[in-house]
């Protein structure tokens, strides 16, 4: 029975340091990247995202360049591009550099085969999200508490 008690006695001991090993406290802890910055732009009323790395892969975001409409008239986006306010109005999330996204109005002039043909919007050239867009609407809006 006391060689019972031994072993018990080390079993939680060992298991108490190895805990006390894995816990850090927060003024040891490196300073971590926040996930989003948001900078609010007053004149446009729209706001610059900036995701950190881990972020953006969470995300799986992807882009696509706005290329010219093959009707010779206008630019066109994938459909997955655009996105839908409560009021109706149609934007695209454009990325000017790696892992910062601005939304942009757009007006959509018709819709087919998952291509969108614009009469107004970002010029060729110009990348879009594609793949994270309603993720980025709530970061930029504060849907779920993100903002």
């Amino acid at each position: 029975m006391a060689n019972g008690g031994r072993r018990l006695l080390v079993v939680v001991g060992v298991l108490g340091l190895m805990l006390a090993a894995c816990g850090t406290s927060t003024s040891d802890a490196a300073p971590t990247e926040p996930p989003v910055v948001v900078e609010e732009n007053e004149a446009s009323g729209l706001s610059r995202l900036s995701l950190s790395a881990r972020a953006a892969e969470r995300l799986g975001i992807a882009t696509e360049a706005v290329t010219a409409a093959p009707t010779g008239s206008g630019t066109a986006v994938p459909y997955a591009a655009i996105l839908y306010d409560k009021d109706g109005e149609t934007w695209t999330y454009t990325s000017p550099e790696e892992r910062v996204y601005v939304r942009s109005a757009i007006t959509v002039q018709t819709i087919a085969d998952g291509v969108a043909i614009l009469s107004a919007g970002p010029p060729v050239g110009t990348a879009v999200v594609t793949v994270g867009t309603a993720e980025l609407w709530g970061v930029e809006t504060g849907v779920g508490g993100g903002h």
